[in-house]
C-alpha cells in the first residue's frame, strides 16, 4: 500500500513546486477589473449622500492608471511604448474617478469622468470606496475643464473636515500643497488654477457632471 502511494505523493511535491515556482508570474500591467464595469456599473451617489469613488492612483504613488471607457476595466496607461509614470512626487491622495459622471466637450470639459482626490494613507488600486466631498480644485488643462473634487472618507483624522475652509483651518499646509502639486506635476505652464469651491459648488459640479452622463447614455 505504501508503494502504491509515492507516485501520488511525486505528483503532488512536483504540483506544488510547478505552482511556486518563479516560471509562474502575474503580469503587474494587467488590466484590473471590478466587480462591475468602473464607470457605468456603479451609482455615483448613495442614498447617504455618499460619492463613490474607483480608486486609479493610491497616494503617494507615480504609476499614471485609468478607466478605460469601452471595457470599464483599470488600464496602465501607456506612453511612448511604456506603462506611464509620471516624472514627479507621488500623488499627493488618493486619485481616483466618480462613476457615471462626464465632463462633456460641449460644457467645456475634457471627455472623462469626474476626478476626485480623496484625502488619507494609500488605498489598494482598483477598490470602490465612498467618501464625503468638502470641495474642489478649479483646474484647467489645454484650456478644457479638469476640476478635481477634493473628499474625505471614514477611518482617518480627515474625517472630521465638511468643508475646504475647515481644511485650512486645521491643516493650513495641505490645500496650497494640493493645488502646487496640480499645477506643477505636468510641467510648467501645462495646468493652471484658479483656486478652490467650496462644498456647494463642489457638488453641483458633480451633479452636471452625472447629469452629462445620462445625456449621453
Amino acid at each position: 500500500m505504501i508503494k502504491n502511494k509515492i507516485p501520488l505523493i511525486i505528483t503532488l511535491a512536483l504540483l506544488t513546486y510547478a505552482c511556486s515556482s518563479s516560471e509562474i508570474k502575474i503580469d503587474p500591467t494587467a488590466p484590473i477589473a471590478g466587480k462591475h464595469h468602473f464607470i457605468d456599473g456603479y451609482k455615483p451617489v448613495l442614498n447617504d449622500n455618499f460619492v463613490q469613488i474607483v480608486v486609479e492612483i493610491p497616494t503617494g504613488t507615480t504609476a499614471k492608471w485609468e478607466v478605460n471607457k469601452d471595457d470599464g476595466k483599470l488600464h496602465w496607461e501607456i506612453k511612448n511604448g511604456k506603462p506611464r509614470v509620471i516624472d514627479y512626487l507621488g500623488y499627493p491622495g488618493n486619485y481616483g474617478m466618480i462613476p457615471r459622471t462626464l465632463l462633456s466637450y460641449e460644457s467645456g470639459g475634457d471627455g472623462d469622468p469626474l476626478d476626485v482626490l480623496v484625502l488619507g494613507p494609500p488605498i489598494k488600486r482598483g477598490t470602490v470606496i465612498k467618501a464625503k466631498i468638502i470641495g474642489a480644485l478649479k483646474l484647467l488643462d489645454g484650456g478644457e475643464q479638469d476640476d478635481k473634487l477634493i473628499a474625505v472618507m471614514e477611518g482617518n483624522s480627515f474625517y472630521k473636515v465638511n468643508s475646504i475652509s475647515e481644511l485650512e483651518q486645521s491643516y493650513p499646509t495641505i490645500p496650497p500643497t494640493i493645488q502646487t502639486w496640480f499645477v506643477s506635476y505636468k510641467g510648467p505652464e501645462k495646468l493652471t488654477s484658479t483656486g478652490y469651491s467650496d462644498a456647494q459648488t463642489a457638488n453641483e459640479i458633480l451633479a452636471a457632471a452625472i447629469e452629462n452622463y445620462s445625456a449621453k447614455n
